[in-house]
């Protein structure tokens, strides 16, 4: 996938600016990754895919990253900095420190594709689909 042309120094974005773009880039991914596995149906598709972009799945997600050391130290800020992140809204779903924890993993969704860092993005991603497929993470 060929990035659009960055003019934004994405460095200086508010953590929810960062999470808002993450949360795009996981969601085109994860639709992707489950076309490629041949399922069609949208209905079965978007019961799928919550398997993967819930905040309960992401939060897990990055809660074993974290326990991994998959994280760099650049990545550890802003993850830090997108948990803290005030949004001004309740989640209705979930509770309050998932719904922190899975703001803070699109956040660094969000500021590795920014940096145009594609490579690392796909290592976030795969993992991220590694364990809630091999790993039941974020299933229970």
């Amino acid at each position: 996938m060929e990035l659009p042309k960055n003019n934004l120094d994405y460095r200086q974005l508010n953590s929810l600016a960062l999470a808002y773009m993450g949360d795009a880039i996981y969601d085109v991914y994860i639709r992707h990754h489950l076309l490629q596995t041949g399922k069609t149906k949208p209905h079965r598709l978007h019961r799928e895919a919550t398997r993967y972009v819930s905040a309960k799945a992401q939060a897990a997600i990055l809660k074993e990253m974290m326990e991994e050391s998959f994280l760099t130290e650049e990545e550890i800020a802003v993850m830090k900095r997108g948990r803290n992140a005030k949004s001004g809204t309740i989640p209705k779903n979930t509770d309050v420190q998932t719904y922190r924890h899975s703001t803070a993993f699109e956040a660094v969704l969000g500021w590795i594709y920014l940096a145009e860092d594609i490579e690392r993005l796909k290592e976030w991603i795969d993992e991220a689909i590694d364990k809630i497929e091999n790993k039941g993470v974020g299933t229970s």
